[in-house]
């Protein structure tokens, strides 16, 4: 079997964002994006500017609040009620993780849904659950289904396991594909047998954050496989998939980097463009 297509994130993302260019420049006004970042850490720092960059690049604003790491949470909570009522702001989204001493609930539900361009509000969620065309569909699993769409024409009936069932990918993951009449299997960290569950897959979707852990055995020849997981190990990055040996058994994998993480970006920026248009009431 010859080996794995490997999917070009960039490039893909980089259509997106080119055909979005086009719509803000046909707009009177900037959409807004607001970036709340707590902390220093620096890997969040450089992905807060990396979005920043990409926004700027496209004609849109994107302001970063960097708030120190022992902020209080009410401090917090003020800041999201601020951006919330500024007019001129279209989207909030608050960097995750948090530090410890902060509700990560309390900080989701204070964003104004309709501004909730990362979908973790509840609301959201929920909409999501119900398939809702209203719903703003989190960044990177939304990536990851314009990644699979692209390359597969028809997911109806495809076997899809995700390996991780977070909030931010595996669980509103697992509602996309449901809602495009795939049958979703999630897997975890105290799931049995994780290897013979995954070798049924046609689709592998690897969200752990463990590095190298799904190894070329687990995958039926053919599957097609995603790999969310961003690991540093002694300054090298690694995603949660053995990639050159699973590149020997898929039919289509994503790299790392430079697989998802620019499709993440690009859907960001989508939803913010989206979530202008609602709040303007345009037709584009």
């Amino acid at each position: 079997m010859a080996e794995a297509q490997i999917i070009d994130g960039k490039a893909l993302a980089l259509t997106i964002r080119t055909e979005l260019s086009k719509k803000v420049a046909a707009i009177p006004l900037k959409p807004n994006l607001a970036v709340v970042l707590v902390g220093n850490d620096e890997a969040s720092l450089i992905y807060d500017r990396n979005k920043q960059k990409a926004a700027q690049a496209m004609g849109m604003d994107c302001e970063i609040y960097h708030l120190p790491e022992n902020v209080a949470e009410y401090e917090l909570l003020e800041l999201i009620s601020q951006l919330n009522n500024d007019t001129r702001v279209n989207g909030v989204l608050v960097q995750l993780p948090l530090p410890k001493h902060i509700n990560t609930q309390n900080v989701l539900m204070q964003i104004n849904p309709e501004k909730d361009v990362d979908g973790f509000n509840p609301y959201n969620v929920g909409l999501l659950q119900a398939n809702s065309p209203k719903a703003m569909v989190p960044a990177t699993p939304k990536g990851v289904l314009y990644i699979l769409k692209h390359f597969c024409s028809d997911l109806s009936g495809k076997y899809a396991v995700i390996i991780g069932r977070s909030n931010i990918v595996g669980k509103p993951m697992a509602a996309l594909l449901l809602n495009q009449n795939c049958t979703v299997t999630i897997v975890h960290s105290k799931t049995q047998n994780i290897e013979k569950i995954v070798q049924q897959a046609d689709i592998v979707i690897a969200a752990c954050g463990k590095p190298q852990v799904v190894k070329a055995d687990w995958i039926k020849d053919g599957a097609f496989v995603i790999d969310v997981g961003i690991n540093r190990v002694d300054g090298k990055i690694y995603g949660d998939v053995d990639f050159e040996n699973v590149c020997k058994k898929a039919s289509y994998i994503t790299p790392v980097p430079g697989g998802v993480g620019p499709m993440t970006i690009a859907m960001l920026l989508e939803n913010t463009f989206d979530a202008f248009i609602r709040q303007n009431h345009l037709d584009v």
